[in-house]
Parts: structure tokens; sequence; C-alpha cells
């Protein structure tokens, strides 16, 4: 996040940034916590890992690598099960794939 700048524009400035797409914020799918999903980096730092999921849609650009990815592609859900995916993404796969009508909170 930038000074200066909201959470959801935030969001929009990333996935631009990432994917070449240019996005509105529709709403939330939810905040995520999990304390057994703790990740180690190789320069010794260690977080517990959070995330506010926003939902979106398209609204312009082209989809496209950068220097912040390394692939970018839409995937099928019917493939989900073929590749790795770690449980807390799948959770919130899974709460998109349900149409929630309120955020998930926990």
């Amino acid at each position: 996040m930038e000074i200066g700048e909201t959470l959801q524009q935030c969001v929009v400035r990333e996935v631009k940034e990432e994917t070449g797409l240019d996005i509105e914020i529709t709403g939330l799918l939810g905040i995520y916590t999990d304390p057994n999903h703790v990740i180690a980096y190789s320069d010794g730092e260690v977080r517990q890992e959070f995330n506010l999921t926003y939902l979106g849609r398209i609204v312009s650009g082209n989809i496209t690598v950068s220097d912040e990815s390394s692939e970018v592609r839409f995937i099928d859900p019917t493939e989900f099960d073929h590749i790795p995916i770690h449980d807390t993404v799948r959770l919130r796969l899974h709460h998109h794939a349900q149409d929630r009508e309120t955020p998930h909170l926990g």
C-alpha cells in the first residue's frame, strides 16, 4: 500500500501492475486468518498470513506478465484439483464459487 491510497485503490493498482487488467471493486468476499498459515522467507523473516479478499470485475486492459509476475492466465475451476493451491486459497476459491451473500469473517 502506498501513502495516500485507500485499500481499494491499492487493490486496483496492484491488479493492474501484476496482470495488466483494470478492475473495479464490486464487494468483499471476506477476511481470512489462519494461525497455521505461517510463511518463512529466505531472509529469515517469518509472518502469519492474513488476507482481505475483494470481489471485482474487469473493466479494461489486456492480461499480460509484468516484472511483478511470472505467469498470468485465467484458470477454469475444473483445473483446481490438478494444480497446487494452498488450503487457505482453496477456501477463498470455494467461497467465491458459492456466490456468498455476506463476507466470510474468520
